[in-house]
């Protein structure tokens, strides 16, 4: 496959958007056209995971092709300065494609560590602007976690290849996708194909937008009004970087990817005004649980893939898929050979192509005490929690996602055996993890939440 026929990459990664906040997957208060026409130009899927129900798992497994536990980070990483975070022996979809001659960049939300020899530069991205932490306010771009408390210094948090900048007062989203703009004029300059990940803060709190995206939805309410609004601009986003493949004729032969981190928030953690408040904008659609949870509300993402030059248009997916399944996906349309790398992920070229079946045999999670698996149409819950600290009432939950995707219906006494085959292989998956963290990460550890000894 010569330089020329080698396709380009985008991954666009929304931030705490739920299942149930992207008009092609039934919102009906809002609209998201462009994503829409990506969906409809492509394939939409209707049971697509992120590998974690928080961020940095999520992100760690995105760019590695692993479950998070064997790409080295199982939790949200810490936003100080000397955080570490995803290990540099692990490659990442851009190290790999950089290594064949690809331009790689990156324009959003990093958080997969602070620390020089964590920062996006050292996991193969050639360009980077954005920023590191887990979440900065949208116009001053301070560390957000630092804002109005007392005994606390404020950071700044904007970056552009390792160099503190100062883009005061502009809206993050619209900063975002300018250098994103700017990085595939990059890579004509370069005459280089080009991987692009482009992860979006939005809708992630502080529950900021400008006042020309809030005037579009003037009969919501303010909760539902601001996360519309958020939505909107990112959609906006997409909308601009898709007409800039196309004024290049890059379009047809480049694939994009689109999916959120995890489930939307209900943590009571935005700081608008010195006050600690909930928020309850995003919608699971009809699925149980948010953030923080590994039911599916907690889990299942939109998702969209498109690639005109050889993806059939107009498709909508029922199989099960995940994030770490882009990694091999991406590599295999570049030409790579897939068994140079440790690899969870599968790729799917064959099912949105040729209309085959999942490859993975099953799916697993794990996130503090809960553990799940998914095995066709069966899926199995331990200590299951609906939010961040509240526990569900069920510590075995089993569901039939086939008949019961908003997991109401417990059948682990109407399926007993079904219950005890799957609690057998999440146990020992989740062993397996364990091990390999007590091992081979956990002695690498250097003060980040993402590796905490167990107690």
């Amino acid at each position: 496959m010569n330089k020329m026929s080698k396709p380009n990459f985008i991954i666009f990664l929304t931030d705490d958007q739920g299942y149930g906040d992207l008009s092609c997957m039934g919102a009906t208060d809002f609209s998201t056209p462009n994503l829409d026409q990506m969906a409809e130009s492509g394939v939409r899927f209707t049971d697509w995971y992120s590998n974690s129900p928080v961020c940095s798992p999520s992100r760690a497994s995105l760019l590695t092709g692993r479950y998070p536990g064997n790409a080295g980070v199982r939790a949200i990483l810490e936003g100080h300065r000397t955080a570490t975070g995803l290990p540099t022996e692990v490659p990442t979809i851009a190290s790999a494609l950089k290594k064949i001659g690809y331009y790689t960049a990156m324009s959003g939300k990093w958080h997969l560590g602070l620390a020089e020899g964590s920062r996006p530069h050292d996991h193969g991205f050639t360009d980077w602007f954005g920023f590191m932490a887990g979440c900065i306010d949208y116009y001053s771009h301070i560390y957000y976690w630092e804002m109005n408390r007392d005994g606390k210094s404020q950071y700044h948090d904007l970056w552009e290849n390792g160099k503190g900048i100062r883009r005061n007062g502009e809206y993050f989203t619209e900063l975002i996708t300018e250098y994103a703009i700017k990085y595939i004029r990059r890579s004509l300059e370069l005459d280089k194909p080009f991987l692009l990940y482009i992860p979006y803060n939005a809708p992630h709190y502080p529950m900021h937008a400008p006042e020309k995206y809030l005037e579009r939805f003037p009969n919501l309410k303010w909760d539902r009004q601001i996360m519309a609004a958020m939505l909107s601009a990112m959609d906006d986003s997409v909308g601009k970087i898709i007409d800039e493949l196309k004024k290049h004729d890059l379009f047809d032969n480049t694939i994009t990817f689109f999916q959120s981190d995890n489930g939307p928030s209900r943590e009571s953690r935005n700081w608008l005004d010195g006050n600690l408040d909930p928020y309850y904008g995003g919608s699971t659609g009809k699925l149980k649980g948010h953030k923080f949870s590994l039911f599916e509300g907690g889990i299942r993402s939109p998702a969209i893939i498109n690639w005109p030059k050889n993806i059939p248009s107009g498709q909508v997916i029922n199989e099960p898929g995940v994030a770490m399944d882009i990694f091999p996906t991406f590599l295999t349309a570049a030409g790579v050979d897939l068994n140079q790398y440790e690899l969870d992920g599968k790729n799917i070229l064959p099912m949105v192509i040729e209309g085959k079946k999942s490859s993975h045999d099953g799916l697993f999670w794990e996130m503090n005490e809960q553990t799940a698996v998914r095995k066709d149409k069966w899926k199995l819950v331990l200590n299951g929690h609906l939010v961040e600290d509240v526990p569900s009432e069920d510590n075995v939950h089993l569901s039939d996602l086939e008949n019961d995707m908003a997991e109401s219906i417990n059948l682990k006494e109407k399926y007993p055996q079904i219950t005890k085959e799957l609690k057998k292989i999440a146990q020992d998956w989740r062993t397996g993890i364990e091990n390999r963290w007590e091992n081979e990460w956990l002695p690498k550890a250097n003060s980040t939440t993402g590796y905490v000894k167990k107690k």
